[in-house]
């Protein structure tokens, strides 16, 4: 069995009985195997020029921090596999064409947060044609909005597989103004407005429901400028949207932030409830960032809840 899932930006395949999402669950509540976030650290490259030429190959060559937040609540430790591939065809959503994609790492990992160093703008397939000119080619704008580069990741936990999909993004300066972008990340969250520190979990009674919300991120969101369809400057402005998830109950809403079709933009703010006849126990919460431009990053927080 095959399910296709998109929450939050991030595009997952999920393969096997145990890691189908069936009618009743819900993505904030994690109780399997999953992959709850991706990141890139930049999050995209920016060249000197708008040509595709050895110099800014090497410009876009350089070594690229990935993470991947492996989550496994059920799993007691188990070994997890994986394998990471840039692909050229975003639309290749497992990188199934041999032709069109180079092996960047694999190897076996454990729960958590999974960190390798990659060059993926220096990848070559095996005719020697840079990636990243493939890429360009299968661009039916040929790079005009960046060249976004899929880096494939396949997981493996028992009998558990998952495919998790994240565009690099390789930008040019085609119009005036152009930054790369920077990696979003939470300043902090609170728990009915009481401050969340990571070092020590917080101690919740009760049925709920816990308001959650994040420390303020307005002045962090990025007004930025891409190239229009006549290569005129359009400026732009970050709308930051965090999806929340938990080893026991659930979120309402799933996701915040955002921005409605008239502009106004979304509170990052959620209710946590945990479920009737739960036994007292410790939960683990994620709350995964991403800007919509390619940038993510997540928090990690913990509590010990009790009826």
């Amino acid at each position: 069995m095959k399910t296709l899932l998109e929450y939050g930006g991030l595009l997952l395949l999920l393969l096997g009985a145990t890691a189908c999402v069936d009618v009743e669950d819900q993505p904030s509540r994690v109780h399997d195997f999953r992959v709850l976030g991706l990141a890139t650290e930049p999050p995209e490259f920016m060249a000197s020029a708008c040509e595709l030429n050895p110099a800014t190959l090497d410009e876009l060559s350089e070594p690229v921090t990935y993470r991947a937040l492996l989550v496994d609540p059920a799993g007691e430790g188990r070994p997890i596999q994986y394998t990471l591939w840039a692909c050229a065809d975003p639309e290749d959503r497992t990188c199934a064409n041999e032709a069109n994609r180079v092996l960047l790492a694999e190897g076996t990992t454990a729960p958590g947060e999974l960190t390798l160093s990659i060059q993926p703008g220096a990848a070559t397939l095996a005719d020697d044609t840079p990636l990243l000119a493939r890429v360009q080619a299968l661009d039916p704008y040929l790079g005009l909005g960046g060249l976004r580069m899929p880096l494939v990741l396949f997981t493996q936990a028992g009998e558990e597989r998952v495919y998790a999909q994240k565009l690099m993004v390789f930008w040019c300066p085609a119009v005036e103004g152009m930054r790369a972008n920077v990696q979003p990340v939470i300043p902090g969250l609170r728990v009915d407005d009481v401050a969340w520190a990571a070092e020590a979990p917080l101690e919740l009674r009760g049925a709920g429901p816990f308001v959650v919300t994040s420390e303020d991120v307005v002045a962090l969101q990025e007004t930025y400028v891409v190239p229009g369809l006549r290569l005129e400057a359009v400026t732009l402005r970050e709308s930051w949207v965090i999806s929340w998830h938990a080893t026991l109950g659930e979120f309402s809403p799933q996701e915040t932030g955002g921005s409605s079709f008239g502009g106004q933009e979304g509170r990052h703010r959620t209710e946590w409830e945990p479920p009737e006849g739960a036994q007292a126990q410790e939960v683990t919460f994620w709350a995964v960032v991403r800007d919509g431009r390619g940038g993510s990053s997540w928090l990690v927080r913990r509590a010990l809840w009790s009826p």
